[in-house]
């Protein structure tokens, strides 16, 4: 099994710039890919970044490209989600991911934690 453990959500102003972190613990997860999701009220869960292994490839959804950056340590077992130029509608509650599907991991699924953007 593994847990992971969203961090570093909150309230940001529109423009602004938020770290997520996502902390997981358990089984070992070489090879596995580690991947964001979110989902806003009303709406189905949206892809936003996922990251290999490696750390070599990584995805965006189309909606924060250019916007926001995925990274890995995997000596510290946590995945990053480094979010710039912060709009309205990226409010949503952020889920940290985990599977061996490195572009859509699911496997495994963290808690969540809210992210709003006020404009």
């Amino acid at each position: 099994q593994v847990q992971l453990v969203e961090s570093g959500g909150g309230l940001v102003q529109a423009g602004g710039s938020l770290r997520l972190s996502c902390a997981a613990s358990g089984r070992t997860l070489r090879n596995y890919g580690m991947g964001w999701f979110r989902q806003a009220p009303g709406k189905e869960r949206e892809f936003v970044a996922a990251i290999s292994w490696s750390g070599l490839s990584t995805y965006y959804g189309d909606s924060v490209k250019g916007r926001f950056t995925i990274s890995r340590d995997n000596a510290k077992n946590t995945v990053y989600l480094q979010m710039y130029s912060l709009k309205s509608e990226d409010t949503a509650v952020y889920y940290c991911a985990a599977g061996y599907n490195i572009v859509r991991p699911s496997d495994y699924w963290g808690q969540g934690t809210q992210v709003t953007v006020s404009s």
